[in-house]
Formats: structure tokens, sequence, C-alpha cells
């Protein structure tokens, strides 16, 4: 099933991704949220709390309630933070 994934990092990125895997789209949004925090001059720390605090929360939402959701035709979303996704059926 193809859906589409939205995220959006307050004041810094928006962004989104369609594809039918579910673990793909965990990646990409920790490759592309890591990276957007890594331009934001956070030093390696800051960056390494950020990413354990708010991404893996939802990362690992999306490959349980979130592609439950979804394979049963509903949205999801999930705010941590500064950081929401959003996952819905691609129509």
């Amino acid at each position: 099933m193809t859906f589409k994934m939205t995220w959006a990092l307050a004041a810094e990125h928006v962004d989104q991704w369609t594809g039918d895997d579910f673990t793909e789209a965990a990646s990409v949004l920790d490759r592309e949220v890591a990276a957007t925090v890594s331009a934001s001059g956070m030093n390696e720390s800051a960056q390494a709390h950020f990413c354990e605090a708010f991404v893996a929360p939802v990362r690992e939402g999306i490959a349980g309630v979130g592609k439950d959701a979804v394979e049963t035709g509903r949205g999801w979303d999930h705010a941590a933070g500064p950081l929401l996704v959003v996952l819905t059926p691609a129509t």
C-alpha cells in the first residue's frame, strides 16, 4: 500500500516522501531530519539528544501504530517537541 509521509520541523523544514515501505520511511525521516539538525549549528551532543528525544519516538511509531493506521485506511500523526510527522494513505 502506497502512503505519503509529511514532516515539519518547526521553523526549519517541511518535506514529504511517498512510498510503500514503512522501514524506508523511517530511514528517510532519520536521514532528512538529521541533515537539517546538523546544519542548524547545534553541537554534536545537542544533535544526539535531539534525535534521541524527538526523532526516535516518531520513527518507532511509523513502523508500529502508523503502519497499522495506514493499512486500515486511516491517517496517523505524531508530534515530539518541534517535530510533526503525518502518514496518510496515498490516493
